[in-house]
């Protein structure tokens, strides 16, 4: 059997080293380790060991090989190679790469943790070309210790021998302390492949490309009333942020604006909040909320969580009816919709009453139809300039290519390669659940951190989402999302415009409903990074259609 080698083809500066490595192979067994060009850094100094050693039974040898014609000439040695000769001194690096690797073996938490006493280390010299008298010595460096031509046919006995005529008071390691040695030479603690490195990356490109995106805002600085159309991952949601932002301050020849940013979503509406509240106090918009709490902060009532009339036609009414009633210093110059969609028709009116010049005041809508995932058919009753944003921007290539089909318009990917997207079949609604659960802690193996990750359900709310109070008390629910180092739990109703980089969607009812497609839409786009879809593959079959399901490989 062969020895261990490490690395297994190693690349040599010198063929005297190629031939020293090729020749304890041959003659090295199992058990044994054969280490090359090892390199240490200490307080001292830069070493680099040529060849290591690790021989259970015997002990440890750090081996200096020099190649061409190597002399002493009762003062040094020297090496004579191409015409020019220089003065070396192979045993001193010998023995000084050898404590220097051996105090980097005992000093590690490993080695210093298994109670384990001092094992033997030594160190020799081969010179593959030089003629060695058998009666050479030298005061310190011993005839066994040195290995010449006329010794490469036996070398591997020769250096096995070494520990035990140089170190005889420590003991020989065994098998095991060769094994964690070894470890220990590779280093410890070596950064992984991290999928978060990875979604880093792509974040941080995302991010430019959303910045770059952020040009469009000086095409519509002149023009009051504009609509900005795109699909999942396109930026809207930012754009829409920084559009309230520039609006606010003004600059470029415009006047500062009192602006409101609404949407629909509490979760939006939460993060736009968390942002907000780190920029200039000069910087953020007058409004960041929902539209429901636009209508609070007029005195409008609120309502109960299942009286959909009162939130459909009762508050919209009350809200228009506050709305004419604003003084000049409550209005807005400029009210931002972002998934204006989700918007009935009744809430127009509200918006558009709270704005000081109702003709001329400045109204942007951020829609994407396809996410539409409400009753609601409302448009706004007054013409919009339509942008469209084409790009996707935030997802990676294969989550968004697996939702591209289901989008408004096709999208060009610019999001980076990232991981395959994964199906997981389930049997029912429950076993998709109890699936889901199993992915997340697969992802978390991974190498996703908990709050990477987010569990979004179509159907009946996780328990887990249920015991976070996601109905008692929905502002901290909604903190959640970022504040909590934890796993979120979630509807994919509640999710549009938030995004985790790892997302498990499970489809957890049994079967197909009104705007279920558009509900898968959202789901699927909720990962920038790593998508898993669990649920019995007929029914997501018959939601997604034949290319989506085809993309997710059932």
């Amino acid at each position: 059997m062969h020895c261990h080698c490490d690395p297994a083809d190693p690349l040599f500066t010198t063929e005297s080293e190629r031939v020293a490595w090729e020749t304890l192979k041959r003659g090295l067994g199992e058990g044994d380790w054969l280490l090359a060009n090892l390199r240490l850094t200490d307080e001292a100094k830069d070493h680099e060991a040529d060849l290591v050693l690790l021989l259970p039974g015997a002990g440890v040898v750090v081996v200096e090989v020099k190649g061409g014609s190597v002399h002493h000439d009762g003062h040094t040695w020297l090496q004579s190679s191409g015409g020019r000769t220089k003065a070396i001194d192979p045993v001193t690096q010998a023995r000084q790469n050898m404590y220097a690797l051996r105090r980097y073996v005992e000093t590690d938490p490993r080695w210093k943790g298994s109670s384990r006493r001092w094992a033997r280390w030594a160190h020799a010299v081969v010179l593959p070309w030089a003629d060695l008298d058998d009666d050479f010595a030298l005061p310190d460096c011993p005839r066994w210790s040195v290995n010449g031509r006329g010794d490469m046919g036996v070398l591997a006995d020769r250096l096995r021998a070494v520990p035990c005529l140089q170190e005889v008071a420590t003991r020989a390691p065994d098998e095991d302390d060769c094994a964690l040695i070894a470890e220990i030479l590779r280093g410890r603690n070596l950064p992984r492949v991290s999928a978060v490195a990875e979604a880093a990356e792509r974040e941080s490109r995302a991010l430019r490309l959303t910045a770059d995106q952020a040009q469009l805002l000086q095409v519509t600085r002149l023009l009051p009333r504009v609509e900005v159309r795109g699909g999942a991952g396109s930026g809207k949601t930012v754009l829409a942020l920084e559009q309230a932002r520039q609006l606010t301050c003004g600059g470029r020849g415009q006047k500062p604006q009192r602006v409101a940013l609404v949407c629909y979503s509490r979760g939006l509406a939460a993060w736009f909040q968390r942002v907000v509240e780190d920029w200039p106090r000069k910087e953020r918009p007058a409004f960041v909320g929902t539209f429901h709490q636009l209508g609070r902060s007029w005195g409008a009532p609120d309502g109960s969580r299942d009286n959909s009339e009162f939130w459909e036609s009762e508050l919209p009414r009350q809200m228009a009816e506050l709305a004419r009633g604003l003084p000049d210093g409550q209005r807005f110059d400029a009210v931002i919709v972002d998934e204006s969609q989700d918007f009935a028709e009744s809430w127009w009116a509200p918006v558009l009453g709270c704005l000081r010049d109702e003709e001329r005041g400045g109204l942007y809508a951020y829609t994407d139809e396809n996410q539409r995932i409400f009753a609601r058919f409302g448009r706004p009753p007054v013409p919009l300039v339509p942008l469209v944003l084409d790009h996707n921007l935030r997802n990676t290539k294969q989550i968004g290519d697996a939702f591209n089909p289901l989008a408004p318009m096709r999208m060009r990917l610019l999001g980076g390669d990232g991981p395959a997207v994964t199906f997981v079949p389930a049997s029912g609604p429950q076993d998709a659940v109890d699936r889901a659960d199993e992915q997340v802690e697969e992802l978390l193996d991974e190498g996703w951190r908990a709050q990477d990750v987010a569990l979004l359900v179509t159907g009946h709310r996780h328990p887990v989402q249920i015991d976070r109070g996601a109905d008692n008390d929905p502002d901290a629910y909604w903190r959640s999302f970022w504040e909590d180092d934890d796993v979120f739990y979630g509807h994919v109703l509640g999710c549009k415009g938030l995004e985790r980089r790892a997302v498990v969607l499970c489809v957890n009812h049994d079967s197909v409903r009104e705007r279920d497609t558009e509900r898968l839409y959202v789901g699927l786009s909720r990962a920038t990074d790593r998508l898993v879809v669990v649920g019995e593959p007929g029914l997501v079959r018959e939601i997604a259609g034949p290319f989506v399901a085809s993309r997710l490989g059932i």
